[in-house]
């Protein structure tokens, strides 16, 4: 059995405090506590269906150990927009029509965060690099990367509504 250790973190605008062994998964721990956005998918860094931002940066919480986001600002889907207020990307992908099974949705859309919050206006290269790794096998992509055009527009214009962080 292995031995526990506390850490805490900010969670989506909260600090908050767990219990966890050595050896577990930041996904494992997310899951624990309720967030289930955070998607298991490949266990291996290569689907993006587990991606939740940390410290501003859009990383696989699959393959990294809990204990190293002791201290950190970690934010899933649940701490990204809602039914009343959705991120400019949600809501551009209801409207293009770009969800089908959903799976890759929450690991796109913190990706997409990530991208749009460091880089309000990124070029071609920049989201192909950004979003390389969020893997979908229902859409095709190509609402998904419509719906990625429609929000750089609306920044490029200078009027996409605040997000809710």
């Amino acid at each position: 059995m292995s031995e526990k250790k506390e850490i805490s973190f900010w969670i989506n605008g909260k600090k908050r405090s767990f219990d966890v062994s050595a050896d577990e998964k930041l996904i494992d721990l997310l899951r624990r506590e309720g967030f289930k956005s955070v998607k298991f998918g490949c266990g291996e860094a290569t689907c993006g269906s587990c991606t939740v931002i940390m410290d501003g940066r859009a990383i696989l919480s699959c393959v990294l150990y809990a204990f190293q986001a002791d201290g950190r600002d970690v934010w899933t889907v649940e701490g990204v927009g809602d039914f009343d207020r959705p991120h400019p990307f949600q809501t551009a992908l209801a409207e293009e029509g770009a969800v089908q099974c959903g799976f890759c949705i929450p690991g796109m859309v913190m990706s997409a965060k990530a991208m749009f919050d460091t880089i309000p206006v990124p070029n071609d290269e920049v989201m192909k690099e950004m979003m390389d790794g969020n893997l979908c096998r229902c859409t095709g992509y190509e609402k998904i990367w419509t719906a990625l055009y429609k929000v750089r527009e609306q920044n490029e214009q200078g009027n996409s509504p605040d997000s809710n962080q």
